[in-house]
């Protein structure tokens, strides 16, 4: 397996992660490979409100052991990284996630 390959199969398991913990978060009735992963998290997407934003990353941070949105962070950078899943992952991956 080369590294970009590597690179992208870790990728998938982050996504499918974080998929699940959406998913047990806002107590979705959907199967993980249903969540879109560029629909807005927010909006007219998948309607995350501040609360469950707020739960969002509290669990992403304890499951993975990173920071998902660091004091570093302006508000805008943090915003970018709630804006979909696959920002979200992004995130994740950028921070170190495994």
């Amino acid at each position: 397996m080369t590294p970009w390959e590597a690179d992208l199969a870790r990728r998938e398991v982050l996504l499918d992660e974080v998929r699940a913990v959406l998913i047990d978060v806002l107590q979705l009735q959907q199967e993980p490979d249903e969540l879109d992963p560029d629909a807005p998290l927010f909006g007219g997407g998948l309607r995350l409100d501040s609360i469950d934003a707020l739960d969002l990353v509290v669990r992403l941070e304890a499951g993975f052991g990173v920071r998902v949105v660091d004091s570093e962070l302006s508000a805008a950078t943090g915003a970018q990284a709630l804006r979909t899943l696959n920002t979200l992952v992004d995130r994740l991956v950028a921070a170190g996630a495994t």
